[in-house]
């Protein structure tokens, strides 16, 4: 009776962790760019966009590695209405496109309008560096 009392409470421990995990990181809104760019208005928020594809290897780095830690979850998800496209998907080719994507991944700030207000293009080592480039590129803007 004991081992199973302290198996189920290990299960439940482990568990627990799992699902602090799965939620610490960045929050995507998976929708058209039309209805992200309204969800950015009613926040009054910028929007954020990660531009990639499924053959680059940095977009894979910071989709497994930079997107899903705490301290970048934290931030962005404070400060954006975060969003990504595929480029060569759907509605990603038209806004690969329109922003005039040259390499991947390239990270796109905007306003709730669509207008460009910043970039950010490769990938980042850690999650501390990836949310220090963003803050540089935010303080850039707001110098504007």
């Amino acid at each position: 009776m004991k081992k199973l009392l302290m198996m189920a409470l290990a299960a439940l421990m482990f568990t627990g962790v799992a699902v602090a995990e799965e939620n610490a990181g960045v929050k995507f809104t998976e929708d058209t760019f039309a209805n992200v760019q309204k969800v950015a208005k009613k926040a009054k928020k910028p929007i954020f966009v990660d531009i990639y594809t499924t053959w680059c290897g940095p977009c894979k780095y910071l989709a497994s590695k930079i997107f899903p830690a705490q301290i970048v979850g934290d931030y962005m998800n404070e400060a954006f209405v975060s969003t990504k496209f595929d480029a060569e998907k759907g509605e990603g080719i038209e806004l690969a496109k329109k922003y005039a994507v040259k390499g991947y991944p390239t990270m796109l700030i905007l306003d709730a309008e669509g207008k460009e207000l910043g970039r950010l293009v490769g990938s980042s080592r850690t999650p501390e560096e990836f949310v220090q480039r963003l803050k540089d590129e935010m303080a850039k803007i707001e110098e504007k």
